[in-house]
């Protein structure tokens, strides 16, 4: 299948999981995550409608917005481990950090927009499924960090992200749960609106337990 009609077929299967859970599907905000796919793909899904993307790398975000420039309407969004010393790659070209998380973090990006004359939009990763091969932070110290941003001028939090394992369907819908009652006790979504999980496997799973930002990049491009 070409990247048009795999796109269609996530957004169908957005649409479903929405449904199905008494929820309308333009809630949901489709990151494709086109990490080591080349621009053409990337145009292929734009021209199919698509205006979110996702990258892992700094440099490659940085590179792949220089070379698509023209397509007005495109949108970036860092889904990759964040590094202060990379901020000043993505402040102000990334519509959206998925993945801050560290109060030096909230710094560099808060210190590159002052600079730079914009307000950033971020995510507090959280690791939930205690794996060390995971970035984030843990609940119990979320609540510090968003303190830590209140103090701090040109960025937002709006929102948490996490990844739980890809082999384990009961973790995964814990981390998801976890995810979603973690925001409720911060502020519900009136601070907290957005909750970034679910990818190509478990979109739906992550759709059920309230995601307003699915990552999926498998499904959308094919394997790597």
């Amino acid at each position: 299948m070409d990247v048009a009609t795999r796109l269609a077929d996530v957004h169908d299967g957005i649409a479903a999981a929405a449904r199905a859970s008494g929820r309308d599907p333009r809630e949901i905000t489709l990151v494709a995550v086109s990490k080591r796919k080349p621009a053409a793909m990337i145009r292929a899904a734009y021209a199919a409608g698509q205006r979110d993307f996702g990258e892992n790398y700094a440099q490659e975000l940085r590179d792949k917005a220089r070379e698509l420039e023209d397509l007005d309407a495109l949108r970036w969004h860092f889904i990759g481990p964040f590094q202060s010393n990379k901020a000043r790659l993505l402040v102000g070209r990334a519509t959206l950090l998925h993945s801050v998380s560290e109060q030096r973090h909230l710094e560099a990006v808060a210190a590159r927009a002052q600079s730079i004359g914009v307000e950033q939009r971020v995510l507090v990763q959280l690791n939930l499924s205690g794996e060390s091969t995971k970035h984030g932070v843990a609940g119990a110290t979320l609540a510090a960090l968003l303190r830590a941003s209140e103090t701090l001028e040109g960025v937002r939090i709006e929102g948490l992200m996490t990844m739980p394992p890809a082999d384990d369907d009961d973790v995964t819908a814990r981390c998801f749960a976890e995810l979603r009652v973690l925001r409720d006790a911060h502020g519900g979504v009136q601070r907290l609106p957005q909750l970034s999980m679910g990818m190509s496997h478990d979109y739906a799973l992550a759709i059920a337990h309230g995601s307003t930002c699915v990552r999926v990049g498998t499904a959308i491009f094919g394997s790597r």
